[in-house]
């Protein structure tokens, strides 16, 4: 693998992809460490420490979110405008009819994805800002007054930017460089936090038997991880012959490629987000001075609390949910039996049609359910590594972060075999 990445730089082409690839995203980094105003740091990552939901939201900003950087947001707005994209495709006939005009229609869905990520960065500015001034750690933000609607528009339009000019790097990053921009920016920064994470971890008390079995578990989730990722179920296609003058077409076989997890980690952030709410708003109630109230608020918060088994179960069976609804949202967009019949593709004994898509999806909802119980897994993957080294403190195991690296990671080498292989040198696979 590195004689392959030294072949790789000898590479002019892919050497100025490499180099371009990197350089943007030490931009990223830079940009990350940049502060605005007026925030207490110190109670910030207090808080963090304490509120899962801007835990999360700080995975996907790569530690941004850790010193509210002008990059705070990170990509997730435009992630969340990519999967409403997905979402409302198929509701959506303009949207169909897009998807099918080739390059320029995906440019135009792109475009957007884009504009909607603006309103969704702007909400998510203003949320964070407001839960921030609650907890006294933002000055002079909030719409009750004239000494602060300058500050916090000037915040919102900060925070909204910084997330744009991520976007923008990332779009040049996928377009000039090598890897998906997107995915790229969130892996940089998950590695980014791993020394603090690691440096947190032994600071906290934890043993040594436990790093060890840590270190077990998160060597058997890559292992995993890779193995599903690349599983697929391969269903043979052949096309009829066609004759056009003296020239014969078709006649060939090939397949389709239906993978175990066809999903990646979406349903993941989708049972994340939907566990993390109703805790998160359910803290804000628990004081509250009607007895009601209070108590449905106290029992909210101790079922979405992180630390009991009642959690960990529902957000395991609402990651099953989200991938098969993924997944049949995903298939249904890419309209393989319509394809295949108009280019005389057929499955050998299923009859064209209908009956072909029937056949796919009796085949994509067996396959799925691996996937799921896999993502699953995956998902409750802190709760077992608690049960295993017998310390339910320990969450610094995140299977989020993993399945990203490891998906990344997989898909950069991929593209970078393919550069090679396009030049006839040995690439990474052997």
């Amino acid at each position: 693998m590195f004689d392959a990445v030294l072949r790789a730089f000898r590479l002019p082409d892919v050497r100025r992809k490499l180099v371009f690839t990197l350089g943007l995203l030490a931009v990223f980094r830079i940009v990350a460490h940049v502060p605005l105003p007026g925030v207490q740091i110190e109670n910030l990552r207090g808080l963090l420490e304490r509120n899962q939901l801007l835990g999360m939201l700080d995975l996907f900003s790569g530690g941004s979110l850790t010193t509210f950087s002008i990059a705070a947001l990170g990509v997730y707005p435009y992630i969340t405008a990519q999967i409403v994209m997905q979402v409302l495709a198929p509701v959506i006939p303009q949207l169909q009819d897009l998807q099918k005009e080739g390059e320029a229609g995906r440019m135009r869905v792109a475009q957007y994805t884009r504009l909607l990520a603006v309103p969704f960065s702007v909400l998510q500015a203003y949320a964070q800002g407001t839960l921030l001034a609650r907890e006294g750690i933002l000055e002079n933000f909030g719409l009750g007054g004239a000494g602060t609607l300058l500050p916090t528009v000037s915040m919102v339009l900060t925070l909204t930017a910084g997330t744009m000019f991520l976007v923008w790097l990332g779009e040049l990053i996928t377009e000039k460089g090598v890897g998906n921009g997107m995915s790229l920016i969130i892996f940089a920064g998950i590695i980014a936090r791993l020394p603090a994470s690691i440096a947190q971890s032994f600071a906290s008390g934890i043993g040594v038997l436990s790093v060890v079995g840590l270190g077990l578990i998160g060597i058997a989730m890559v292992g995993a991880i890779i193995y599903i990722n690349e599983g697929q179920r391969r269903i043979m296609v052949q096309y009829a012959k066609r004759i056009r003058g003296n020239r014969v077409f078709g006649g060939t076989s090939t397949y389709i490629p239906l993978r175990v997890n066809s999903s990646g980690m979406i349903p993941l952030i989708f049972a994340m987000s939907i566990m993390l709410i109703p805790g998160t708003i359910a803290t804000y109630f628990t004081a509250a001075e009607t007895d009601v109230v209070r108590n449905v608020a106290t029992f909210i918060a101790e079922v979405f609390n992180s630390t009991g088994f009642v959690y960990w179960m529902l957000y395991f069976w609402l990651v099953v949910g989200f991938t098969y609804f993924y997944t049949a949202v995903v298939f249904q967009q890419q309209n393989l039996p319509e394809t295949l019949q108009k280019q005389g593709g057929f499955i050998p004994g299923i009859r064209a049609g209908r009956p072909t898509a029937d056949y796919l999806n009796r085949v994509l909802n067996r396959i799925t359910l691996l996937g799921a119980v896999f993502l699953g897994v995956v998902a409750i993957a802190p709760y077992l590594a608690g049960v295993i080294v017998r310390d339910q403190g320990v969450t610094t195991l995140s299977s989020t972060g993993i399945l990203i690296v490891v998906g990344v990671v997989l898909d950069t080498m991929k593209q970078l075999e393919a550069q090679l292989m396009m030049r006839q040198y040995e690439g990474f696979i052997r």
